[in-house]
């Protein structure tokens, strides 16, 4: 019933084609996962930018409403510390203010006011830091 053949030794390329695959695959995985780390820094890098350059916005609008108010640099309270602004939690702005006087024509006085704020969130690799300059008369 069986054949007295001898059976032949088969040589076949299946097991370095897996191992070359598994190991393609492998470098794939490893090269997807540092670009998904990567883009997830970024973006919260930019995130952070993001919420500084809103940060010195703020510190500029509250520095211009101080500065009309008390009608002098001396109205500004600097720093500002945003921790119970919502979405502005670990932000400050520090503001700086310059005056010049001149003889201006038209209406809102002889005096231009220059107010300088830098917005900062974050700490460490993490920081963002940005600067609004506001000009006022």
């Amino acid at each position: 019933m069986c054949p007295d053949k001898p059976l032949k030794r088969h040589s076949g390329a299946g097991l370095p084609v897996a191992l070359f695959v598994v190991t393609v695959l492998a470098f794939l995985v490893l090269g997807m996962s540092q670009l998904q780390q990567s883009s997830g820094e970024s973006i919260s890098l930019q995130i952070q930018s993001q919420r500084a350059f809103f940060a010195a916005e703020s510190g500029a609008q509250v520095a211009v409403r101080d500065v009309l108010d008390a009608d002098s640099c001396g109205g500004i309270n600097s720093p500002l510390d945003f921790d119970a602004a919502d979405g502005l939690q670990t932000c400050g702005a520090a503001l700086a203010c310059e005056s010049v006087t001149a003889d201006i024509g038209g209406s809102g006085g002889n005096t231009v006011y220059t107010i300088t704020s830098t917005g900062q969130c974050g700490a460490g690799a993490d920081q963002a830091t940005r600067v609004v300059e506001v000009r006022v008369r």
